[in-house]
């Protein structure tokens, strides 16, 4: 099993088959109370999480908006849009089987964002970002990483997996931004800044 946080650098991923990251929020009232408050609570927001994959410095594939099987072979896999943050444990979730990921893919950036128009990370709260080792196909919980609350950016790259060799490294990123709201190349300049 390995451990993760960001002092430590890049962790080898031997060993590793698959790899999950998974972003749950609960919604906010933000400052509304009453039925405002409750209608916010309601209605939730909507925070999506992103892996893009990247041949060197330059993104070729994108798994979460709307695409769940970039790669179409099942190597990058994206669980869904959850619109509202509403419900237990991961709200979204990405996949990665490192075996199937093809040679021309250098790394993947995982990225989690408000990207949506009028969704923010400020109307949501207890937003965590969780690295599970899936090998053998149960998830053994390995990193858990809070972004802060404080920052008005919309985007956050959580973490990186880099090919070294046949190898995979990851590293724990925990870096805010802003991202155009809306703009996949915003989105896809943001993580190849990472």
């Amino acid at each position: 099993m390995i451990t993760l946080t960001k002092e430590d650098g890049p962790a080898d991923l031997d060993g590793v088959t698959h790899l999950s990251i998974g972003v749950s929020w609960d919604p906010t009232a933000g400052a509304s109370g009453g039925v405002i408050g409750k209608l916010r609570r309601k209605s939730g927001t909507d925070l999506d999480l992103i892996a893009i994959a990247m041949h060197d410095g330059d993104p070729v594939r994108l798994a979460g908006l709307d695409s769940l099987d970039p790669i179409g072979n099942g190597s990058l896999l994206h669980s869904g849009d959850n619109q509202t943050g509403h419900g237990d444990g991961d709200d979204e979730t990405v996949t990665v089987e490192f075996a199937k990921i093809p040679p021309h893919i250098t790394s993947i950036v995982f990225v989690a964002a408000a990207y949506k128009k009028g969704s923010s990370f400020q109307k949501a709260r207890n937003i965590s970002f969780k690295v599970y080792d899936a090998t053998g196909g149960s998830s053994q919980q390995v990193a858990d990483i809070w972004p802060s609350m404080l920052t008005t950016d919309n985007g956050c790259a959580v973490a990186k997996a880099v090919r070294v060799g046949a190898a995979w490294k990851l590293e724990v990123i925990n870096v805010t931004g802003k991202i155009k709201q809306g703009d996949e190349l915003a989105l896809m300049r943001f993580a190849a800044s990472k």
